[in-house]
C-alpha cells in the first residue's frame, strides 16, 4: 500500500496536491540538515525542477548551479545574493564537470534524480569525486527499482518484472518515451564506493503514504512541520521507497 502511494507520487499526475507539498517539503528539510553549518563552495547539478540552489544559497553558501542548457533554469531562478550567501547560474556539462578543476568545491548536490536521468551514471560520480576536496560531500536523490518494479507492473511488463532484481542496470520507460535509471541500495552504494567515495547514509526519500499524509493534513492543516519531522525520523529499510536518498564524502 505505502509503495504504491509513494510511487504514484512520482508516476501520476493526479497525485493530490497535499502529498505535493509534502513530498517538496520533505526534500528541502533533507537538504536544510544536510548542508554544512559553517560557509562552502557547494556544486549544484541537481534536475531544473529542483530549488535546491536557491535554498543552499539562502542558508550561506556560495553555490555554483551548472545547467546542460540554459533554457532549464526556471523562471523563478535569479543569480544573485539570496540570504547571506552567493548563487551563479553557468552552461556546461554536468555529467563531466571538466571546467571544474580537481578538489576545488566542498559539496555537490545532484537532487531531482540527476543520477536517474544521466543514464551513464558512473562517469558522472566519478566527476563528482573528481572536483570534491578530501572530507566533501554528495547529496543525491535517485529513482529506487521499488518505482521500477511499479512502472513495469503498470505497463504489464511481466517477464522483464521478475528480471528485474538480478539486473546489473535497471533502465526503466516511462510513459512518455524517457528513460529513467534505477537502483536497489547495493547498486547505489556500489556506484558510489566504486568512485573512491564513502558511503555515509542512505534512507527512502519518503516513507509516509499518500492516504496517511492527505488524512492527517485534512484533519489539521498546520501538521506539516510535525509531519516532515516524523518523516525524517523514522527507521525504515533501505529498498523502501520509490526514490532514494544518499550521501556520500570523499576519503
Amino acid at each position: 500500500m505505502v509503495v504504491s502511494d509513494t510511487a504514484s507520487a512520482t508516476i501520476a499526475p493526479e497525485i493530490g496536491s497535499a502529498y505535493r507539498r509534502f513530498h517538496d517539503a520533505v526534500t528541502r528539510a533533507q537538504l536544510v540538515a544536510w548542508l554544512p553549518s559553517r560557509r562552502r563552495l557547494l556544486v549544484d547539478i541537481s534536475g531544473p525542477h529542483a530549488d535546491s540552489a536557491e535554498l543552499a544559497a539562502h542558508a550561506g553558501h556560495t553555490v555554483l548551479r551548472v545547467v546542460d542548457d540554459v533554457r532549464s533554469v526556471p523562471a523563478r531562478a535569479g543569480d544573485g545574493r539570496p540570504g547571506q550567501g552567493l548563487l551563479r547560474t553557468l552552461v556546461g556539462d554536468t555529467s563531466t564537470l571538466a571546467f571544474l578543476p580537481d578538489g576545488c568545491v566542498d559539496g555537490v548536490i545532484a537532487g531531482d534524480r540527476a543520477l536517474s536521468t544521466h543514464l551513464g551514471a558512473e562517469p558522472m560520480v566519478a566527476a563528482i569525486a573528481r572536483v570534491l576536496r578530501p572530507a566533501g560531500r554528495v547529496l543525491a536523490c535517485v529513482d529506487s527499482l521499488v518505482l521500477g518494479m511499479a512502472v513495469l507492473a503498470g505497463q504489464h511488463h511481466w517477464p522483464h518484472l521478475a528480471d528485474l532484481p538480478r539486473a546489473e542496470v535497471v533502465l526503466i520507460p516511462w510513459p512518455d518515451g524517457t528513460i529513467t535509471r534505477c537502483y536497489g541500495p547495493d547498486q547505489l552504494r556500489e556506484l558510489f564506493t566504486g568512485a573512491g567515495l564513502a558511503v555515509s547514509w542512505m534512507r527512502p526519500l519518503t516513507v509516509f503514504s499518500e492516504s496517511l499524509v492527505t488524512r492527517v493534513l485534512s484533519q489539521d492543516p498546520d501538521s506539516m512541520p510535525r509531519l516532515v519531522r516524523a518523516e525524517l525520523g523514522a527507521q525504515t529499510d533501505e529498498a523502501f521507497g520509490a526514490q532514494l536518498v544518499i550521501s556520500a564524502r570523499k576519503l
